[in-house]
């Protein structure tokens, strides 16, 4: 369903490698699981990190043991959508899903939406999408930090 390619956006991308329909399911993040003490406690800085944060404070880390979702792009117009779900024994996980019809080739996008505690640290975030609509960061729109 999806394939790992060259991305112009930045490095590597996740691409489309069937046509896919708006609502479709493209994958679940995977990775190593952090509960909100352990990744409060784990040194980030250094570490090269694909970490999806969910709403119970734990985190997954797809660096170690992720799979293919780990290298859907940013775009500030983005195609796809992370959603947090609720798997039958409480277990929180991300799905990715098509937010519209989707061509096979085509890039795959979310937009990361990123909160950051240094905001000396946000030049760091800049996008690079080229969307018409690009905000310019990877960065939440400031209303949605709070």
């Amino acid at each position: 369903m999806i394939k790992i390619q060259h991305s112009t956006i930045h490095g590597t991308g996740v691409f489309a490698a069937v046509n896919l329909s708006q609502g479709q399911q493209i994958g679940t993040y995977q990775g190593k699981r952090y509960t909100e003490r352990q990744a409060a406690r784990r040194d980030w800085n250094q570490a090269l990190t694909y970490v999806f944060g969910l709403s119970d404070g734990s985190l997954i880390d797809a660096s170690e043991g992720g799979n293919e979702t780990r290298h859907l792009n940013h775009s500030c117009e983005p195609n796809c959508e992370a959603q947090e779900e609720t798997g039958p024994r409480g277990r929180l996980s991300i799905a990715f899903y098509a937010l519209r019809d989707v061509r096979a080739g085509d890039e795959l996008f979310i937009d990361y939406s990123l909160i950051v505690d240094e905001p000396d640290s946000e030049a760091a975030f800049r996008c690079a999408c080229g969307s018409r609509v690009c905000r310019g960061s990877m960065l939440a729109p400031r209303a949605a930090q709070g």
